[in-house]
């Protein structure tokens, strides 16, 4: 599979990539064995870089991750986790976070240089990995912590967390840093304070929803910052189409979204092709974007999603697409975010 490097970095990541989110039972059980099949099948299938976090699951992904990773060659692939959760040991995981059969552990919100190196050598063990390639900061912003509690958890990461990651970089430790977030002003007023070698950012530079386009490209292009894409299905409807309560940002679409999708289902239904094919392969049109993130706990929508890759997709497709999209989607506080 093709690569492309991250920001002003040597590190090199595959153009499609593979989020473990799911892997952690997000909205449905995954067993170890069917993790073992899809993580095999993304190896086979030629992704070699994978992205876990400690939320995911609270600590279950990483697990299944680690023991798969353990004997590859450790220059094969890239591996990404995040910092900014801090688990800790409880006598049943929540049940109102999304994850089914998750680890009995809470997570505690910690941006700061000790919460950020404390994480890092939790996620080691528990991963039983001892290197990691990107660091990203998990779910800072307001849509996550309200706009009070953020302005603190900023003020924490651009205190002291940020150091935290710098030395991480410049030990060799890691190769690169950046944000994983939902949402685009964290991002913008992080930028104007620390150079991010990269940024995971669900759902806000996709076929229908193109938030990322105004400010966060441009300034991504100037800084040298690379964008790695997540929720390009904008959390299934670009994948399943406008059918009766199909999900956009982790809730079901409202009426002007499913309109949006429809129309882009007439256009894409004109060139033959399902809209899936153009909405997962949109972002790599752009040189921002380092890689595709798909996530998914099942090796049948691996497969179906990695032969979407040899579609080829007629730019005058997108160019009708552009009349349909989203610039600044809601996105309810209490969503699950990954």
């Amino acid at each position: 599979m093709k690569t492309r490097r991250i920001g002003r970095t040597n590190l090199e990541v595959s153009e499609i990539s593979f989020g473990a989110a799911p892997l952690g039972g997000l909205y449905r059980a995954c067993p170890r064995d069917q993790a073992m099949e899809t993580l095999d099948l993304a190896w086979e299938s030629g992704i070699r870089y994978f992205d876990v976090a400690p939320w995911y699951g609270l600590g279950l992904a990483e697990r299944y991750m680690g023991d798969f990773l353990r004997d590859k060659p450790r220059d094969a692939y890239v591996l990404s986790t995040k910092v900014g959760r801090l688990l800790r040991p409880v006598a049943k995981a929540p049940a109102d976070y999304g994850f089914v059969d998750a680890l009995p552990f809470d997570a505690d919100y910690d941006y700061s240089y000790d919460g950020i190196m404390r994480s890092v050598e939790f996620s080691y063990a528990r991963m039983g990995l001892n290197r990691f390639d990107i660091l990203y900061v998990h779910d800072i912003g307001g849509y996550t912590h309200g706009r009070a509690r953020n302005a603190e958890m900023q003020a924490q990461l651009l205190g002291s967390g940020i150091k935290a990651l710098e030395e991480l970089k410049s030990s060799g430790v890691i190769s690169a840093y950046g944000l994983g977030v939902n949402e685009i002003p964290v991002c913008l007023d992080v930028m104007r304070e620390a150079d991010l070698d990269c940024i995971l950012l669900a759902g806000r530079y996709t076929l229908l929803d193109r938030s990322a386009v105004a400010d966060l490209i441009p300034l991504c292009e100037r800084k040298g910052t690379s964008l790695v894409v997540g929720g390009v299905f904008n959390s299934g409807i670009l994948a399943t189409g406008a059918v009766p309560g199909a999900p956009f940002d982790y809730r079901p679409a409202s009426e002007e979204v499913l309109a949006k999708v429809r129309a882009m289902e007439d256009i894409a239904r004109r060139y033959s092709l399902p809209l899936a094919a153009p909405a997962m392969l949109f972002p790599l049109g752009n040189p921002v974007v380092a890689s595709v993130l798909i996530g998914t706990a099942r090796a049948s929508s691996l497969k179906r999603n990695m032969a979407l890759r040899e579609t080829s997709v007629p730019e005058s497709l997108y160019a009708e697409c552009d009349g349909f999209t989203l610039v600044a989607p809601p996105l309810g506080e209490a969503a699950v975010r990954v």
